[in-house]
């Protein structure tokens, strides 16, 4: 098996990040776009470009019959479809081989797996991973959760089983509120995602997001590429992302390494994979698995010198991983900025025409986007536009990279959130790494108070 023409199945920088890597491979490149990237930088760059529909994600880039059809028009061999839309969906991972075409991801049956939160979760038990105490599965009556709850103590939270983005998450203080918030949890759990199932686990007081880049070949043999911390969220939702993580030591690494590593390996997982933790008190407890490149996957690659998007496409092409676990080390501190077109402050979405770029750059300074002046940012997708990725022989030496590197950053025309990076980075708790997933909602809050 060679793969020769490989269709990219996203948009934005991730679909030219995955270009650029297949191109350094000598692979062909197939850009899939609806009407809105017409002009888009991947686009402009493939070999081969489709559009496939209008600019609704639903008639266009979440389109399994649409970009099938451009994967066989254009003889594609290969679809990697990057991160979000349908990278996590294992019916279409399904058809992507039922149709003999490479499906650049894990197992169809292990992203269904891990793609179910009460599923992921017995199944992490089973391999050895530490779990959030909390139900065993799903909870399906009143009383049962009251049992649970009193069983693990509360606080607790009522999480959906499906979906995520903080939508169907309720916090219960206390048992005379237990009744309420679960069915509210419900309630918008199938409004959300058509799915009112929900199940119990212990609320963690102040933890941190921690979470560790795994890769399979599909036969038992697995690695770790080390953690991430991604503990600076917005609604659930990360700013930025730093590695390694300024509260684990050398043994922590090592120790949780080589549990997840043991873990794939035991589950014969194929490819690229992030296992997400909350890290309390020394603690490590498992969230969830994303069965997919992460958007903040450049932190690890400059911190190993490994490039992942590389090494999906090697392993999906039935070869063995490149490099042993032995082999990676783990050098420097990198920090990744996402950057996207809104408030810095307000966050409210601001797409529109980009008068003018300037991408930072310099020694160990990396950009990834496909913005340039003159094209204009449509309303119809996730707001990020660009990610600034720093590496630094030291975590201080990294934060002053990044400073400057910020400082020289262009993106004329609409609002970024270039600003609260900017503002964030002369924070001394982010300075000294002492912040948790709550600390920049808390900011936000005492700023705007």
């Amino acid at each position: 098996m060679t793969i020769t023409r490989l269709l990219i199945a996203n948009r934005g920088e991730i679909a030219l990040r995955i270009h650029r890597a297949a191109h350094e491979m000598g692979i062909e490149t197939v850009a899939v776009h609806s009407t809105a990237d017409a002009e888009a930088m991947h686009v402009r760059l493939a070999d081969h470009a489709i559009c496939i529909g209008p600019p609704q994600a639903s008639e266009s880039y979440l389109n399994t019959a649409a970009i099938i059809a451009a994967a066989e028009i254009s003889g594609a061999d290969a679809i990697h479809p990057g991160y979000g839309f349908l990278s996590e969906n294992a019916q279409f991972a399904e058809i992507v081989e039922a149709h003999d075409i490479v499906w650049i991801g894990p197992k169809p049956e292990h992203i269904r797996t891990m793609g179910d939160k009460v599923e992921a979760k017995r199944t992490a038990g089973a391999l050895g991973l530490p779990l959030v105490p909390g139900s065993a599965g799903a909870i399906s009556t009143f009383d049962e959760a009251a049992e649970v709850a009193a069983e693990i103590g509360y606080p607790v939270l009522v999480k959906a089983a499906s979906g995520g983005g903080g939508r169907g998450m309720k916090v219960v203080p206390g048992p005379e509120m237990l009744d309420s918030l679960m069915r509210q949890a419900k309630s918008e759990a199938k409004a959300a995602f058509g799915d009112d199932t929900v199940y119990l686990e212990k609320y963690l007081g102040n933890p941190r997001h921690i979470e560790f880049q795994v890769f399979g070949d599909g036969r038992g043999n697995a690695i770790h590429l080390g953690e991430r911390d991604c503990s600076l969220q917005r609604r659930h939702q990360k700013v930025l992302e730093e590695a390694p993580s300024p509260v684990l030591n050398a043994e922590d690494r090592e120790r949780m390494g080589a549990t997840v590593s043991k873990a794939m390996s035991d589950m014969a997982y194929r490819g690229a994979g992030t296992i997400e933790f909350l890290w309390e008190n020394g603690e490590f407890y498992f969230i969830e698995m994303n069965t997919r490149l992460q958007v903040e996957h450049p932190v690890t690659e400059a911190i190993t010198g490994v490039d992942l998007v590389r090494e999906q496409i090697r392993i999906a092409d039935g070869k063995a991983l490149s490099v042993k676990q032995e082999e990676i080390e783990f050098k420097g501190h990198a920090i990744e900025c996402r950057i996207n077109a809104e408030d810095a402050f307000t966050f409210a979405p601001s797409p529109g025409l980009v008068t003018a770029y300037h991408a930072a750059g310099g020694m160990h300074v990396r950009v990834d986007s496909g913005l340039y002046a003159g094209y204009r940012i449509p309303p119809y997708y996730d707001s990020m536009i660009a990610k600034l990725i720093v590496y630094g022989r030291t975590r201080e030496g990294c934060i002053m990279r990044l400073r400057r590197a910020l400082e020289e950053m262009v993106i004329d025309g609409v609002k970024t959130s270039i600003p609260l990076h900017k503002a964030l980075l002369h924070e001394p708790d982010i300075l000294n790494g002492d912040y948790s997933i709550k600390w920049l909602e808390d900011w936000l809050a005492r700023r705007a108070g």
